[in-house]
């Protein structure tokens, strides 16, 4: 029972996942902010960290019922930190500091809230279900590389192509308003709370796993 009911969980992660990248891509960018048309929705951590963990749970339903070693755990646990990282930035930065702009509508609210939410909630109460394992404290620091290929990616893109003007710029989270330090930093810092955000789900991870 508890097998199928992670695999229904799973299931439904990838099936709003999927729900998410239609309506996204199938709209064009409006004012509710961080949207794009089409495919150039791409360019957001949002759809990528969404996508690789649709990816991931996908992986693991095909194993699971092949009747395979399930996909590693530490990868599991990358994508939901990568989720989680949207799901904080979002929630705590982004949309207070733009109130005007609804971030949960549309594909946002897939991607900004519900995917989040239900994978690090599978993660943190049912993944110790499936192994005896714990969550090596190296491994929250290997959680955080994908927000620094992406950082990586998006600097690299604005020092070949430019800035731009808007809406057609390179930098489209405005974190190069103030300069290339002041970008930097917050990139730092987008890099710093995606460490702690492994932190908080590797430590409620083992106190969850602890009290059963």
């Amino acid at each position: 029972m508890k097998k199928k009911i992670l695999l229904a969980i799973e299931s439904l992660i990838v099936i709003l996942v999927i729900i998410g990248t239609v309506i996204m891509f199938m709209g064009a960018a409006d004012e509710t902010g961080l949207t794009a048309s089409g495919i150039y929705n791409l360019k957001y951590f949002t759809v990528l960290s969404n996508e690789f963990c649709g990816i991931v749970m996908l992986i693991d339903i095909i194993r699971t019922v092949l009747g395979k070693s399930m996909v590693s755990k530490n990868l599991k646990y990358i994508a939901v930190t990568s989720v989680g990282l949207t799901f904080s930035i979002i929630a705590f930065f982004l949309q207070p500091m733009y109130k005007e702009l609804n971030m949960y509508k549309g594909g946002n609210l897939f991607f900004h809230l519900i995917v989040p939410v239900i994978a690090v909630a599978e993660f943190v109460v049912l993944e110790k279900e499936k192994r005896d394992e714990s969550i090596l404290f190296r491994y929250t620091f290997i959680a955080a590389i994908p927000s620094v290929i992406y950082g990586f990616g998006y600097l690299i893109n604005i020092l070949i192509n430019g800035i731009g003007e808007w809406p057609d710029t390179n930098d489209w989270y405005g974190f190069l308003n103030w300069g290339f330090p002041v970008g930097i930093g917050i990139f730092a810092g987008v890099v710093l709370i995606n460490w702690l955000v492994a932190l908080v789900l590797r430590f409620l991870f083992h106190i969850i796993n602890m009290i059963r």
